[in-house]
């Protein structure tokens, strides 16, 4: 038995925009065909885009050993992962704001994982200037606006850090 009606299923699911009900019938599939890695990695994606990243991951991960030479299948792993440290670095900040290094730490390596991580590049500029680090900061938030030339919230952070640098000289 294949799992290729649960598939279509949980395609009408999402025109629908039942996410729930399309997860249900993506985890059918698999229960199905445990070891087709095109079932799971549809799974991961809707589960991303229900921000159940853990889950997301997990079936994400089981893609990308399945089917190791897809390079589909590892990137989204990778930009999960980014995901994930980008999270990370934003409850570290939320709770020890004094402890920045980490969150630039984690930054900087969701950055490596996904190169087009706008929202970690504008995370790492907002963590640049709460250490007065305009100068960083303003270079940070600069490589988002050449990633995304039309992102408002980028600008805006721009603008104000380069205000920031000009009234210190």
């Amino acid at each position: 038995m294949n799992g290729e009606n649960q598939i279509q299923k949980a395609y009408e699911s999402i025109l629908s925009q039942d996410f729930e009900k399309a997860i249900e019938w993506f985890e059918k599939a698999i229960a199905a065909e445990p070891n087709n890695a095109a079932y799971h990695y549809k799974l991961s994606i809707t589960y991303a885009r229900s921000n159940k990243l853990s889950s997301a991951i997990e079936h994400a991960s089981i893609a990308a050993q399945l089917e190791e030479e897809n390079e589909a299948h590892r990137y989204h792993l990778q930009v999960l992962h980014a995901r994930e440290l980008v999270e990370k670095a934003q409850r570290q900040l939320s709770t020890q704001t004094e402890h920045a290094e980490r969150a630039i730490f984690l930054l900087k390596e969701a950055i490596v994982l996904d190169p087009l991580a706008i929202e970690a590049y504008l995370i790492l500029g907002e963590v640049f200037a709460f250490r007065n680090d305009y100068g960083r900061a303003y270079q940070t938030v600069m490589e988002a606006i050449r990633l995304e030339p039309n992102h408002e919230l980028a600008k805006q952070q721009a603008a104000r850090y380069q205000q920031k640098m000009n009234n210190r000289y």
